[in-house]
This record gives C-alpha cells, structure tokens and sequence, in this order.
C-alpha cells in the first residue's frame, strides 16, 4: 500500500460530515448501504462512477462536522484509496486512519479524472497528468502498517 495511484475527484472546502454521509443513512451500519449515498448530495455522479482505487482531492477542513465513523467508512467503501485535502478535522483524520483510509495532508492542483499517485513511505505526490510534484511528511513505519492491516482494530488482531 506505499502507493498509490488513482483517478481524482475535486471538492472543495469544509466538506462535513453530514455532506459525507448524511444522517438520514445512519439507520444502518452495513458499509455497502452508506457508501451508497457517500457525497450523493455534493456530487450526485459520485456514487455511480467512483471505482476503486480512486482518490479524493479536497481543500481546507476535510471531514468538518460530527465524529461520525460512518463518514470514512463510507468513502473507503465506495472505493476511495486515499484523501488528498489541505486539512483535516481531527476526529476524520483519526478515525480514516482507524480504518485504514489513508489521509494526507498536502496541496495539490488536480482537476476531475487527472491521475494522481502517492508514495506515502517517501511523502510524495504527483499529479501524473498535469506533472506537477509537490512533497508531504512521510508516513510513519507504524502508520503505514496499520494502514497495511486495513485499520486499527485488523493491525492488533495481526500482531504475535
């Protein structure tokens, strides 16, 4: 999982948490059923033409909003490899990380469908169709196995 190469998708800033998956789809807790809706109100062709591998480009204060789990549940389910945004809320990048979703932290320009790949072992990102570069801190040995493992809760099930 060190890289990672996908599709993008562009939001903008302070996509909440109640944008990601709103509440009226908490009834559930089977993944599928959220990713379902997952940004359906920001973007309705998200749900239908997200594939996996795909990356999410986004501005400033990524995952705003409740602490919902759901919300990176949600995005991983639907296909999104990684999350690209100039910040993130703290509970988001938390519990994105929790579930093996990896979040960086950078600015880069992309626009839909440009090609983006990211090396999180050595901090870099490239943006393969425009050929801009630009570098982020470099994921931790720790994070990188437990986004490896698929998430928290899988990484101590794995250990000796």
């Amino acid at each position: 999982m060190d890289i990672i190469s996908g599709k993008t998708w562009t939001f903008g800033e302070n996509i909440d948490t109640d944008v990601i998956i709103p509440g009226r789809y908490l009834r559930t807790f089977n993944p599928q059923d959220l990713a379902d809706h997952v940004l359906e109100g920001e973007r309705p062709d998200f749900t239908e033409n997200v594939q996996k591998g795909d990356v999410i480009v986004a501005g400033e204060n990524f995952g705003c909003g409740s602490s919902r789990e759901q919300a990176p549940v949600a995005i991983k389910t639907a296909g999104v490899d990684a999350i690209i945004a100039k910040s993130f809320a703290r509970i988001f990048y938390r519990n994105a990380i929790n579930i093996g979703l990896p979040v960086i932290v950078s600015d880069i320009e992309a626009k839909d469908g440009d090609i983006i790949k990211i090396d999180l072992a050595n901090g870099s990102l490239i943006n393969e169709t425009s050929g801009e570069s630009v570098r982020f801190e470099p994921f931790k040995e720790f994070m990188l196995n437990i986004l490896e493992d698929g998430g928290l809760v899988n990484h101590y099930l794995n250990k000796d």
